[in-house]
């Protein structure tokens, strides 16, 4: 029973991670994501995989560890092409986005 609630546990918070991969893939930006909160996420899943390891319990469970990681690693992924695309707008001069036009003054 502890192995079937810890799995629920991680399909949970596992199904947000591709909903945000893809979000975060669609809006084209890195604005409003946080390496460090990923790294926490990430940081956590390696801790969660190496308790499995460590205690010996190897069992499906582990799978669903793995395949969060995926969609963590995927995450990563989106979130350095964001920052490369971010950056390259405002080496272009025109950062989609940016809040800079909201302050130009009126004429």
């Amino acid at each position: 029973m502890a192995e079937l609630l810890e799995a629920l546990m991680l399909v949970s918070f596992g199904l947000s991670w591709p909903l945000n991969a893809w979000k975060g893939y669609k809006a084209r930006t890195a604005a409003g994501s946080s390496w460090q909160f990923i790294a926490l996420i990430t940081f956590g899943y390696v801790a969660g995989i190496a308790a499995k390891l460590v205690s010996g319990s190897i069992t499906w469970v582990l799978a669903v560890y793995v395949l969060n990681m995926a969609a963590i690693l995927a995450n990563w992924a989106v979130y350095v092409r964001n920052r490369r695309l971010d950056a390259r707008a405002a080496r272009a001069g025109g950062c989609a986005g940016s809040s800079a036009s909201a302050v130009s003054p009126r004429g």
